[in-house]
């Protein structure tokens, strides 16, 4: 794994008292190349960690594999200077699927995944369209502990102000995984990715994202069989409507003791 953080020399002006030379902390910015059976699938710009949970819940999200036994092996090949190639070999081996057969650059502050519509998600054979069915129910209380809950594992954050974070919480409030990335789309990938491989249940889990929720953070969300999304910022027009036709609960500025809830307003408790 490469560094997460590096230092650097900066000038900081404050009008007010002056100018000073001080280090600061950054966090990393790198591209990792994802392969699928030697096939390039994506260059993602993301902060190096958990890389294997990336590439796996990637996969997930693209409606490439399901299970954890859909990939029969995944390993680094650094075969650059600049850059990191992780190579996912699948045990079926009759390629990627026609809407993956592309090279796909995702920069680190933008999801390009692949899917353009939302019935390109209800069509795919790995979403699972009973999560508009789950009975999970969620107390407003609850949900309003996430985002102070979520910053106790935002280590990478602390140091540099500049990384977000996802998080799976059970019902109860329990953190099962928080991972940080210089990309929010990343960041997701990262906890469903783990999800996948320690083959964990996500029918009665909660997402938690330090950010605002876009179509693609419903659609990582939706093929990973979480029923609810919670976001601290706002949500964009098409998240809301992936959200409602995928079943998913999206709550949205979730600060304090306030929250919107932009669909699916049923599993959330109100006292």
């Amino acid at each position: 794994m490469g560094r997460i953080t590096s230092r650097h020399k900066v000038v900081r002006i404050d009008l007010d008292h002056g100018v000073t030379t001080r280090v600061e902390t950054s966090a990393v910015e790198e591209p990792l190349e994802i392969r699928v059976d030697d096939e390039v699938l994506t260059v993602t710009m993301r902060t190096p960690g958990n890389d294997f949970e990336l590439a796996h819940g990637l996969l997930r999200g693209e409606g490439i594999i399901s299970r954890r036994e859909d990939v029969l092996a995944a390993r680094y090949c650094v075969d650059t200077e600049l850059m990191n190639a992780l190579q996912v070999q699948l045990r079926d081996s009759g390629g990627l699927p026609v809407s993956a057969q592309r090279s796909l650059v995702s920069h680190g502050g933008c999801g390009l995944c692949g899917k353009t519509s939302i019935d390109a998600i209800t069509q795919s054979p790995a979403y699972d369209a009973t999560i508009a069915e789950a009975t999970l129910r969620v107390p407003a209380e609850r949900i309003a502990e996430l985002p102070d809950l979520l910053r106790t594992g935002q280590v990478v954050f602390d140091k540099t102000g500049g990384v977000h974070a996802a998080g799976l919480f059970g019902v109860s409030g329990e953190a099962l995984v928080i991972r940080e990335d210089i990309g929010r789309h990343n960041a997701v990938d990262k906890i469903t990715g783990w999800a996948l491989m320690q083959e964990q249940p996500t029918g009665e889990t909660i997402a938690m994202v330090s950010s605002r929720a876009s179509f693609e953070i419903v659609q990582k969300v939706a093929m990973a069989g979480i029923p609810v999304l919670a976001c601290v910022s706002a949500p964009s027009s098409l998240a809301i409507e992936a959200a409602e036709r995928l079943g998913i609960t999206l709550v949205a500025f979730t600060r304090g003791r306030r929250m919107t809830v932009c669909s699916h307003s049923e599993r959330i408790l109100v006292p």
